[in-house]
């Protein structure tokens, strides 16, 4: 394949992990789907054929034995299709809408990003993803959860035994006995409190099964993670390192949503996601067989120009910056961004107001960087 797809044959998994975005924009001008002999998959990179694949769950699929999120937590809304995949899905639809998640949130996403902003004001100076972002997104999704008395150490333990499990499926290995053990602990306080107000509270008196509630837990927990804490990261890097649309966003926080979009759209948290072929079929001119692994670059896909003129430069008045596809589309939508949403736009107007003359730390320059979730692995700043 490396002679028929010459581009995809050039690319390192280094270079996607590190900048990934002209090595993808080469792609997405020669081979919009291509093969990448290093990742062993096929990669879609263009907005058109990464659409035509998120929406045709029946030709691209999640529900195979590779899925590695499977291996680890057990089958879930994020790895099945069809029938199974709506049952699981459905208990959580009602609390996930906007309305429902602003009732339900705001107060407890404000309470927390004031207390955690409160903690560090007097130092001038801190690392935002250990002392705000991660925090922040572990004790809502906690919350969330109906696990408030759990400490953040214990959640976060979870979630990195959880991350390292599927890296190491996913690699070709065995499901770590570590990740069983969390497994099992999350189990056991998700049972004992499946009451009160939590939306596994609600998704179990909407009919769905316990051990299926454990193993969406699982994902929810991953995705509450790993997404929201990427998603406040990175906005905050794109707002810092550009002083005027900042002052704008000072000026006017009506312009925050939109510079969430932009951000999602410049550099998504989650940026690929994964699929399976069901049958052979042509995509772009590519003849993908039956059981080829399909990968969908969300970065590629948001960065292209048939869709978003100038698409490397961050502008928080972009109009058409919500057609991104940061939280991919068709049936596995996620299905809590619009939570992942509020908590950032609350998060970084909270950052903001509370930290006066914020700027990025010059003696630690960062980036955002990761082959699947895409962030500032730290962020320094001072004010």
């Amino acid at each position: 394949m490396a002679t028929v797809f010459p581009v995809g044959a050039t690319l390192t998994r280094a270079e996607l992990a590190a900048d990934p975005h002209a090595a993808l924009a080469r792609l997405r001008a020669a081979e919009p789907v291509s093969w990448v002999p290093e990742l062993g998959y096929w990669l879609v990179t263009s907005r058109d054929a990464a659409l035509h694949v998120l929406r045709d769950a029946r030709t691209f699929t999640v529900d195979d034995p590779r899925f590695s999120t499977a291996q680890v937590v057990g089958p879930s809304m994020l790895s099945l299709d069809g029938p199974a995949h709506s049952a699981a899905r459905k208990p959580f639809a009602a609390p996930f809408r906007p309305a429902q998640v602003a009732q339900r949130f705001a107060p407890r996403i404000t309470a927390h990003a004031q207390e955690l902003t409160a903690a560090i004001a007097a130092a001038g100076h801190a690392e935002l993803r250990a002392a705000f972002a991660g925090p922040l997104a572990v004790r809502v999704v906690a919350e969330s959860l109906g696990l408030p008395e759990i400490d953040t150490a214990t959640v976060l333990q979870w979630y990195s035994t959880f991350v390292d499990g599927v890296a190491e499926v996913t690699a070709g290995g065995a499901v770590p006995p570590e990740a069983s053990a969390a497994f099992g602990s999350l189990a056991h306080h998700v049972h004992a409190g499946l009451h009160g107000d939590s939306l596994l509270a609600d998704a179990v008196a909407a009919g769905l099964g316990r051990d299926a509630v454990v193993s969406n837990a699982a994902v929810l927990l991953f995705g509450g993670i790993e997404t929201t804490e990427g998603m406040i990261l990175n906005l905050l890097w794109h707002l810092l390192r550009r002083a005027d649309q900042l002052a704008e966003v000072r000026a006017d926080p009506g312009l925050l949503p939109g510079a969430v979009e932009e951000s999602l759209r410049l550099e998504p948290a989650a940026s690929v996601v994964d699929r399976y072929a069901t049958t052979d079929t042509t995509l772009a001119g590519a003849m993908i067989r039956r059981g080829d692994p399909v990968t969908v670059s969300l970065a590629g896909a948001n960065r292209d120009p048939a869709t978003f003129p100038d698409p490397d430069t961050f502008d928080v008045h972009r109009a058409n910056a919500r057609q991104h596809l940061a939280f991919a589309h068709g049936p596995h939508v996620c299905p809590a961004m619009d939570l992942a949403r509020l908590e950032t736009v609350i998060g970084v107007r909270t950052v903001l107001a509370a930290l006066p003359d914020l700027t990025l730390d010059d003696r630690h320059p960062v980036a955002p960087s990761g082959l699947v979730f895409r962030k500032p692995q730290a962020l320094y700043v001072r004010w």
